[in-house]
């Protein structure tokens, strides 16, 4: 009894054939037993299966560690599949993550999709990509902290630090080493959406360069200077989260690939 296509987060055999079904890829997973197997193999799955119990729902809100898998790269289902999604069908969309989906479309694709925990129905069915682009904003905004903060090293302290070194390559050096600190998932997360938001911003038909995506994502991201900003300090803050985001997309991709690539078959989507 498959359910629609999904993407592999952590990578498993295929039940049919043994072999691995590596990072990203669409796969095929039974709703009775949960046995996955790639989309090729379905054919020659046996037909009679035991049933196994079903994945608990993912909280409405959490830490972004709450939403990982338990294995290396820790990067949600959720934000593999939307980003997968954008990549496959959004890159000659004009104005990608700047152009709102419709809002109760975006609510009710993030309530299903959090509703169905690992097991995720497939994005495919949405026929505006800017509603997937809604859901994971919707999701990133949605956490207890910002993911671009943590208790080791929040990119909330790189105003003091790295973004305003002068030179260059100190600041890229000093930047790297915070991003390094953050923990497990919201490194390997963040890197996961920088490598995607440089491929966006390559795009020539999005429009969508460093700038419009910094002024997009800073604000999601990167958290604020205090714990309970009143909207002047909210205003004040923009233009240095912004800032920070501009300067993360500046890093050299293969920094960002360091957290994803755990493996040779565990790769991000190209």
């Amino acid at each position: 009894d498959p359910v629609p296509p999904l993407q592999v987060i952590r990578p498993e055999p295929c039940h049919v054939c043994g072999s691995r079904i590596r990072f990203g890829k669409t796969a095929t997973k039974c709703c009775q037993c949960q046995l996955l197997l790639h989309t090729k193999c379905r054919e020659q799955c046996p037909s009679l299966c035991t049933p196994r119990p079903h994945h608990h729902a993912w909280p409405r809100e959490g830490m972004l560690a709450d939403f990982a898998p338990s294995t290396p790269p820790l990067v949600p289902a959720l934000v593999v599949q939307c980003v997968t999604e954008v990549e496959t069908r959004g890159l000659t969309e004009t104005g990608l993550y700047r152009v709102p989906g419709a809002e109760q479309l975006v609510r009710e694709w993030k309530r299903k999709l959090l509703r169905a925990g690992g097991t995720l129905p497939a994005l495919s069915s949405v026929t505006d990509i800017h509603v997937v682009c809604g859901v994971l904003k919707d999701f990133l905004r949605g956490l207890k902290e910002p993911l671009g903060e943590g208790t080791a090293s929040p990119l909330t302290l790189l105003p003091g630090t790295a973004t305003d070194i002068p030179d260059d390559a100190a600041s890229n050096t000093a930047l790297c080493h915070v991003v390094s600190k953050l923990p497990p998932a919201n490194r390997d997360t963040l890197a996961f959406l920088m490598l995607h938001l440089l491929r966006v911003s390559h795009s020539p038909d999005c429009k969508m360069d460093v700038l419009n995506l910094s002024r997009v994502f800073g604000p999601t991201l990167v958290g604020h200077s205090t714990a309970n900003p009143t909207p002047l300090a909210i205003m004040e803050d923009t233009p240095r989260q912004c800032k920070v985001v501009a300067r993360l997309l500046s890093l050299p991709p293969s920094f960002w690939r360091g957290f994803v690539e755990t493996e040779q078959e565990n790769l991000v989507p190209m």
